[in-house]
């Protein structure tokens, strides 16, 4: 079981619930160390004081605030511990909500909470169980690394986990981002959608860290003074300029890498339901049309009847 990362409190109304925190996910990526290409040694950073021009050692640096240049006003960690916020010492519930109110682009880092002793084990498992009755997430403030964050609390299971969310500040606005006004055809929104719905999955746990098997690969191969792995050389595609071929070769390959018969093409549901309003609104259009010339004929005839 992975160290705890911080000990404190949930606090609910004027309920108190003793936790520790955990990180909820791993990092297996393969990490390399910097070296001197000519000796293979390695290369550090060194931490020296600008003034004494010396390497200064780690119980002797410290945070400061640069107001000006020049002047820096030193802080401890003592004094950022005991900032007066209630957030200091305990995850402080503010609010709930439904959990698809919250975008997922606000969704950082991910921790799981424990109960810290069976003291906490019944409020605990009452939060608990009241998220899942329900259905809501919980919307918190806690301080963390010198600074306030915003989270949400959800049930996974049978503990409680901890998302970091972003600021309101922290969230660029993509408006900047969309392109201009394009054209676009039923039939082709449709063919994307087909092309997604042979993409369907139930869960992602079937894909693996290519990179990171790769990269191990190459290492066990120069370790054994091999030759490294090469890549597969893969024939390039043919560059498709028309927008449907490329979205219909695009299902077909997907059929077929699902072992499915990419020859059939059924006309999704919805394709079905855009041609057959299609077909009753030009109906409708020749029978007004129709309709207006017998009108028009009839008042010709009404109106000439009228000037003999």
């Amino acid at each position: 079981m992975p160290r705890p990362i911080w000990s404190g409190s949930i606090s609910f109304g004027l309920v108190t619930i003793p936790i520790r925190v955990t990180a909820a996910a791993e990092d297996h990526s393969i990490s390399f160390h910097r070296i001197h290409l000519a000796d293979g040694g390695r290369v550090r950073n060194r931490k020296v004081c600008e003034l004494e021009d010396r390497e200064v050692p780690a119980d002797e640096i410290g945070k400061g605030y640069e107001i000006t240049r020049g002047t820096v006003v030193p802080i401890s960690d003592d004094e950022l511990d005991n900032l007066p916020l209630p957030t200091a010492k305990a995850i402080e519930i503010v609010a709930f909500l439904p959990a698809e109110r919250i975008d997922p682009i606000r969704i950082a880092d991910g921790y799981y909470l424990e109960a810290a002793n069976s003291a906490a084990n019944k409020p605990y498992v009452l939060l608990r169980r009241a998220l899942e009755r329900s259905s809501k997430v919980a919307i918190a403030k806690y301080a963390w690394h010198n600074r306030e964050r915003l989270g949400m609390l959800r049930v996974i299971g049978k503990a409680i986990a901890l998302h970091a969310l972003k600021w309101d500040d922290e969230v660029r606005d993509p408006a900047s981002l969309a392109p201009p006004p394009v054209d676009l055809s039923d039939e082709e929104i449709e063919a994307a959608i087909q092309l997604m719905e042979s993409m369907d999955r139930d869960d992602v746990s079937d894909y693996t860290d290519e990179y990171t098997e790769a990269v191990a690969a190459l290492i066990e191969a120069k370790r054994e003074g091999v030759e490294p792995p090469h890549p597969a050389r893969e024939e390039q595609p043919a560059q498709v300029v028309d927008l449907m071929d490329a979205l219909r070769n695009s299902v077909e390959k997907a059929r077929t890498s699902r072992g499915e018969d990419a020859t059939v093409h059924k006309m999704p549901e919805r394709q079905k339901k855009t041609a057959a309003k299609r077909t009753t609104k030009k109906a409708a259009q020749k029978t007004t049309k129709k309709t207006a010339k017998k009108t028009a004929k009839k008042a010709s005839g009404r109106q000439s009847r009228r000037s003999a």
